[in-house]
C-alpha cells in the first residue's frame, strides 16, 4: 500500500519509511539524510534488506564511514584541504589524513534536515532541506540545498538535487549508501555483477588522491564495459587495487551512457542506476570497519558497495574532470535513479 510512515528517533531525529503497493520500502533518517534501510523483493517475491545501515540508531551520530549518507557540499577527497577559486584560497578542515572528505567531519551527513512529504496514488515523496552558511567548514556561499527522495510503483527510488548559492562556490552532492543485493547481508559483493560504460578512471595516488592522470582500462579489472563480477578486482592485482586496499575506491567517467546495472545471480535481483552526473565513484568497502553492529550481523571488508554518482574534487586541482563550480545564481540540478526488478 503506497503510504508513508513515520518514527521518531531518540526523542531528536525521524525516520521516515516511504512504501509502494508492491512491497518494496525505503527509510530515510532527517539526520544526515541517511538511508537507513531498503525493502526490495527478490525474483521468488521474498523481500529483504539490501543496504548497509546500523542496528543502533546512535552510531550514526558517528558514522566514519557514512553509511546510508548524503554527502555534501562536496563529496569526494579534497587535496590538502584546500582549493584556489576567484584568486581566492579557502582552507577547509583536515579529516583524512591532510585532507578533506566528503565535506569535512561537519559535512551534511551530519545536518538535521528540514523534511517534509508529498503523496499521490502513484509515488511518495521526502522533501529534505538545509541551507549551508558562508565560510561554514570553510566552503565560500551561503547554499541552498534540497534532497527530493521519490518511490513509486515501478520499484524506482529516485534522488532529486537541487542548490544554489549567493557566491561561487564548489557543490558535488551524492550519495553514500553501500548496497549488498545478496539480501540482508547473506554475503560480501564478490558475486555481484556490475557493467557500465567508462573508458576512462583516475589514477590514485597513497592518499586516494587523483593524481590528475586520466588510465584507460583496457584488458584489466577496472573494464567494466562488458561486465564482470566484483570479486575480479577485490584482490592485490595492479598497483592501483593495492593502493585503494585490494579493491575499488576509484572515479570512474561514463561514456555514453550514464547508468550501471547490477545483478545478483542468487536472489535475481538487478539493480539499474540511472543518473544526470558525468562519473561515479565506485567504492566496494576495503576501508570498512569490521566489527561494526549493522541490521543483519557485523560489518567486514566488501560487505557492500557504493556507487557514488557525482562530478569529482579532483577538478579543483586538475584538468579534464567535470566541472564543480556553481557560479552564483545558477541553480545545481542532479538526479540518481535506482531501479529494481
Amino acid at each position: 500500500m503506497m503510504n508513508i510512515t513515520t518514527k521518531s528517533i531518540q526523542n531528536k531525529w525521524t525516520e521516515f519509511t516511504l512504501t509502494n503497493d508492491y512491497g518494496m520500502s525505503a527509510s530515510i533518517l532527517n539526520f544526515g539524510g541517511i538511508i537507513t534501510k531498503m525493502m526490495v523483493p527478490d525474483q521468488h517475491g521474498k523481500t529483504e534488506n539490501v543496504v548497509l545501515g546500523f542496528n543502533n540508531y546512535a552510531d550514526y551520530e558517528e558514522n566514519t564511514n557514512y553509511l546510508g549518507a548524503q554527502i555534501g557540499p562536496v563529496a569526494g577527497r579534497i587535496q590538502n584541504a584546500a582549493f584556489k577559486l576567484d584568486d581566492k584560497t579557502y582552507t577547509l578542515e583536515e579529516n583524512e589524513g591532510n585532507n578533506h572528505l566528503h565535506g569535512g567531519p561537519n559535512g551534511f551527513h551530519q545536518v538535521i534536515w528540514s523534511a517534509e512529504t508529498s503523496q499521490s496514488n502513484n509515488e511518495v515523496s521526502l522533501i529534505l532541506t538545509h541551507t549551508g552558511r558562508h565560510l561554514e567548514n570553510g566552503y565560500p556561499g551561503n547554499l541552498d540545498v534540497s534532497i527530493t527522495y521519490t518511490l513509486n510503483n515501478a520499484n524506482e527510488l529516485i534522488l532529486n538535487y537541487q542548490a544554489t548559492s549567493d557566491h561561487d562556490t564548489p557543490v558535488a552532492l551524492t550519495n553514500h549508501t553501500y548496497f549488498n543485493l545478496s539480501g540482508d547481508m547473506k554475503g560480501t559483493v564478490h558475486n555481484h555483477h556490475v557493467q557500465f560504460d567508462s573508458r576512462y578512471f583516475a589514477e590514485l595516488n597513497e592518499e586516494l588522491i587523483p593524481t590528475g592522470q586520466l588510465i584507460e582500462p583496457v584488458d584489466t579489472s577496472f573494464d567494466f564495459r562488458n561486465g564482470r563480477l566484483l570479486g575480479d578486482g577485490l584482490k592485490p592485482e595492479t598497483a592501483q587495487q593495492i593502493i585503494a586496499g585490494n579493491g575499488y575506491d576509484h572515479y570512474f567517467m561514463f561514456g555514453s551512457e550514464k547508468a550501471v546495472t547490477v545483478s545478483e545471480k542468487n536472489t535475481g535481483r538487478t539493480m539499474k542506476i540511472h543518473t544526470s552526473e558525468p562519473g561515479m565513484v565506485l567504492y566496494t568497502a576495503n576501508g570498512l570497519d569490521e566489527g561494526l553492529k549493522l541490521n543483519e550481523g557485523l560489518s567486514q571488508k566488501y560487505a557492500g558497495v557504493c556507487f557514488e554518482a557525482q562530478p569529482h574534487p579532483a577538478a579543483l586541482h586538475h584538468d579534464g574532470f567535470p566541472n564543480v563550480i556553481l557560479p552564483t545564481g545558477e541553480t545545481y540540478r542532479s538526479y540518481i535513479k535506482y531501479s529494481f526488478k
